[in-house]
């Protein structure tokens, strides 16, 4: 078995990875590509689905030619993704009716706040977990089919979508039955991702009739669920396509239900943190579903076939990682790895304070008119200023979910694993250890949401045998603890959260 292999897709927000990982967990192939990031106006975020599916197909020959493996070496393959992200595309030709509708996208924020007008917001909450929002992907679909003007949408026909909806012409999916659809010709969702639509069900498990009538979505153009890690498979590859081989598709996460697997969180109380575009912070709650008295949402973990779903739940915090892409936009870096030298170079920020909400603000707080801003300048504030408050502001954001975790599960954090490109820079691991005053722990295998993808793709199909054996396969690359006075660093929080509310429904029209 030593020449066998599971790949996984990556697919994320600025871009899509391939990596192939063996028996060990170890990377073998890996490529990358990124895609555009489209914004048609303020708040608006999209992507070409179909420029995705090709990057895909292109970092999938790349990472097996670079490695010198075949396709037909592949075991199983499986599929993470940037979850909430929207795609509807024509059941007959396969070709999307319009770009991809980005989770970050805030377009639909005037009928998040009719939902809340009619006091439908616990509604929502009671049977999908989440909190009604623009984030999710019901709005997002229900302003495709009745919104968009199907003239201005690239390939669409121009005829009343809903209409075409309706008549079982269209089909909807998030990035994972997209890349399933394509690999297979199966739209085939898994348990985590469907938990992410805003139309699915958690405690009954199915597609909400309910919440399909309110949003205008037909059952027809759903995708199939099935579990995370499926004996069944979503199916196989064509043999006759790109990879002129067979593979069984038999997994997919949403990215950060993969990191939480990845990161061997199997258990009732174990957490993680992804650090990527944005941040994200889960804790596995067993087979219980815990509702959220805070601003978290509870979520689908992840289901192995024949077996019970495991909840989870979840601190979503919308802009980390991209907050230091915006340090490159505005050229106050000219690469992220400069971040930590800057910070280092002044004791504090001086009392500037960065709020990065350019997409409104998550869990805990959930605004979606609220926007980024810095204040606690003077005439002495210097860019190292800046970069230290923002990357303090991954860390404040990270405390403000943790406390409310806390507060929810009843279960003290002692510690928290952490991944994602963001972890590498040593400075913001060992401030996040400070400001939310627990040790973190950084795996040796910090691509860990490609590594929830292929262990769930290679439990299906017996690559894997055992949870056990990929808890043997998580190695610790460092160990951070606190370093800062409690008292100092409750503090520095406390200012934050005056600097947050001075952020809040910001975005009014005039």
């Amino acid at each position: 078995m030593s020449d066998t292999y599971v790949g996984a897709i990556d697919q994320g927000t600025t871009g899509t990875r391939f990596m192939v990982f063996d028996h060990d967990g170890t990377v073998v192939a890996n490529a990358y590509e990124k895609h555009e990031q489209i914004y048609p106006e303020p708040g608006w975020v999209e992507h070409d689905a179909m420029e995705i599916w090709e990057n895909t197909k292109d970092v999938v020959i790349k990472a097996l030619g670079k490695a010198g493996v075949e396709a037909s070496q592949l075991d199983a393959i499986g599929i993470t993704n940037q979850r909430e992200t929207t795609i509807v595309w024509d059941a007959e030709t396969g070709k999307p009716v319009h770009n991809a509708i980005v989770w970050q996208d805030r377009r639909t924020t005037d009928r998040v706040e009719e939902l809340q007008e009619e006091d439908k917001v616990e509604w929502i909450r009671e049977k999908t977990g989440l909190e009604a929002d623009a984030y999710f992907s019901a709005t997002k679909v229900e302003w495709l089919l009745s919104e968009g003007d199907p003239v201005k949408m690239q390939r669409a026909r121009p005829q009343d979508l809903q209409e075409r909806a309706q008549d079982g012409e269209l089909m909807m999916g998030t990035i994972d039955a997209w890349l399933t659809y394509n690999l297979t010709g199966n739209n085939i969702t898994d348990v985590s991702n469907a938990s992410r639509t805003m139309l699915y069900n958690i405690n009954d498990m199915e597609w909400d009739d309910e919440l399909l009538e309110e949003f205008g979505v037909p059952e027809s153009m759903l995708p199939e669920v099935r579990p995370s890690s499926d004996e069944d498979y979503y199916g196989y590859t064509d043999p006759d396509g790109f990879l002129e081989a067979e593979v069984p598709v038999a997994g997919a996460l949403g990215d950060q239900q993969a990191a939480l697997f990845g990161q061997t969180c199997f258990d009732a109380g174990d957490a993680k943190n992804t650090y990527g575009t944005g941040s994200f912070f889960l804790m596995n709650t067993g087979n219980e579903a815990v509702s959220s008295e805070h601003g978290l949402l509870t979520t689908v973990g992840f289901q192995r076939s024949g077996e019970p779903v495991q909840y989870a739940l979840e601190g979503s915090i919308f802009i980390t990682g991209a907050a230091i892409e915006w340090l490159e936009d505005v050229e106050l870096i000219d690469d992220p790895t400069e971040t930590a030298e800057l910070a280092r170079s002044i004791d504090s920020t001086d009392g500037v304070y960065m709020v990065p909400a350019f997409t409104g603000l998550g869990a805990p707080h959930w605004d979606g008119r609220a926007r980024g801003t810095i204040v606690g300048m003077t005439r002495g504030t210097r860019r190292e200023h800046i970069v230290r408050a923002t990357l303090e502001s991954i860390a404040y954001q990270t405390r403000d979910v943790a406390e409310a975790m806390q507060d929810d599960s009843g279960v003290e954090l002692t510690s928290l694993k952490v991944d994602g490109g963001a972890v590498k820079n040593n400075f913001l691991v060992q401030l996040q250890s400070d400001i939310i005053q627990t040790d973190i722990a950084r795996p040796q295998v910090d691509e860990t949401t490609a590594l929830g993808a292929a262990y769930a793709a290679g439990l299906a199909v017996g690559y894997w045998e055992t949870l056990d054996e990929l808890r043997d396969n998580w190695q610790v690359d460092r160990e951070f603890s606190p370093e800062m006075d409690p008292n100092k660093a409750d503090k520095l929080h406390d200012r934050w959260e005056d600097a947050v509310d001075r952020s809040l429904d910001w975005a009014r029209e005039e």
